[in-house]
């Protein structure tokens, strides 16, 4: 019988890789206490309509990579593919914000997106995400790139860029989209054909082509930060000069647009030149009329999106030691049944005062039993027969230096020898 294998696009997360997973995490976590974000969680799948309404119905997300189906109930659902989306619904239906403005929160949470597998874009992605409501000012859009380059710092991550640009507001952004057709349409025979759709959709999303050819036709189109209103360009350089203010550097590219169409004002990108071509590993900006646009009050809203499989990619190209908070504490070898149920029990009693054990449960020999410990990556190792049981006392190998010792076979002293 055939075996069956994960879906295309997907990948395990096996007790081997878990650890660094997990360190990510933590530090993602810690940084966003920090600057007093709390998390949250919403479901894996929502009504449809969110998307359509929230992303926009000529982007890509919508258009080609949404997994929608219907269920028994003949209600169009689709697995979450970014999460800003959820967390506004969640805020508008929740009343999040009665508790007061703003309201600061973070996820970690996968996203499902039907595109073409590649290193460092999956088909189900795991995502770490930060959202503000409530404040125009432009501190929050610094604050907000501060607790990002808050925790690539920490994670250790070197030689990352921050670029920003301003893509306007609903006042001045359509003169800019006129121009921007206007300059594409006398080129447009060149463009790739989905640029032609944008053309006639959203030109702003010609910016964002990959396309070498695109590229280089979008490279001497007109700047939105050129066209915009008094309020968008002084909100700019407001942010500039926080981000000064805080030292974090940063260089304007006008043709960071971001993917979504809710977007307004700020946008900006953290990128690694470790990654190769798939470079961003955070992205966000300002998203003032969403929660209008899905059903709440008026709220002014930014935050952004960074892929936790990116953040590890990075680091391990960077050469980034990740630590093992879980690594095994030590592994107890038995000799004979009388000392397998002595084993059995003292693992356990070591487990209550917090030591991470772990025992033979195959009645091997010696000899396996230590390969199987080292396979384990156990820091000691306590071997009992029945010598052992007899005095008390057993020897407690250091398994990276091979040191040992002799101590008493009683649980507390056993864990004040391996907590040093």
């Amino acid at each position: 019988m055939a075996k069956i294998t994960a879906p295309r696009g997907t990948k395990d997360i096996l007790p081997s890789e878990s650890y660094k997973w997990q360190y990510i995490e933590n530090v993602l976590r810690t940084e966003a206490a920090a600057f007093g974000y709390k998390e949250i969680r919403f479901p894996t799948f929502e009504h449809t309509e969110l998307f359509l309404r929230g992303v926009g119905e000529t982007t890509d997300v919508v258009q080609k990579e949404m997994y929608t189906f219907r269920d028994k109930g003949g209600r169009s659902i689709t697995l979450r593919p970014e999460g800003t989306a959820s967390v506004v619904r969640s805020y508008i239906e929740n009343s999040i914000f009665s508790s007061g403005l703003p309201v600061k929160v973070y996820y970690i949470a996968p996203n499902f997106r039907y595109e073409k597998p590649q290193a460092g874009r999956l088909r189900e992605h795991h995502q770490f995400g930060a959202e503000h409501f409530g404040s125009t000012d432009a501190s929050a859009d610094a604050e907000l790139i501060a607790l990002a380059d808050a925790y690539l710092k920490r994670l250790g991550i070197k030689d990352y860029k921050l670029e920003i640009n301003s893509i306007g507001c609903p006042e001045c952004r359509p003169a800019y989209h006129a121009a921007l057709k206007s300059y594409f349409s006398c080129r447009k025979e060149e463009l790739c054909g989905t640029c032609l759709e944008r053309l006639e959709k959203n030109p702003l999303r010609i910016l964002d082509c990959k396309s070498p050819v695109c590229g280089n036709i979008a490279n001497n189109a007109p700047k939105c930060i050129d066209s915009l209103c008094a309020d968008c360009s002084e909100h700019m350089e407001k942010v500039r000069s926080y981000l000064e203010a805080l030292n974090i550097p940063y260089t304007v590219n006008p043709r960071i647009v971001r993917g979504l169409d809710y977007y307004t004002r700020t946008v900006f990108e953290f990128s690694s030149g470790s990654l190769g071509a798939q470079s961003a590993i955070c992205a966000g900006g300002r998203y003032d009329g969403l929660v209008e646009t899905l059903g709440g009050e008026p709220t002014a809203g930014l935050g952004f999106g960074s892929g936790i499989e990116r953040l590890l990619m990075v680091m391990e190209a960077q050469g980034i030691r990740i630590p093992d908070s879980d690594r095994l504490d030590v592994f107890l070898c038995a000799l004979g049944d009388e000392a397998f149920l002595e084993t059995f029990k003292l693992t356990n009693a070591l487990r209550e005062l917090g030591i991470r054990a772990e025992r033979d449960t195959l009645k091997r020999s010696l000899k396996a039993q230590m390969k199987y410990a080292d396979k384990l990556g156990a820091r000691y190792t306590i071997v009992l027969g029945s010598e052992e049981l007899e005095k008390g006392i057993a020897v407690l190998r250091n398994m990276e230096s091979g040191e040992k010792k002799e101590i008493m076979t009683l649980p507390e002293a056993i864990a004040r020898e391996i907590n040093g």
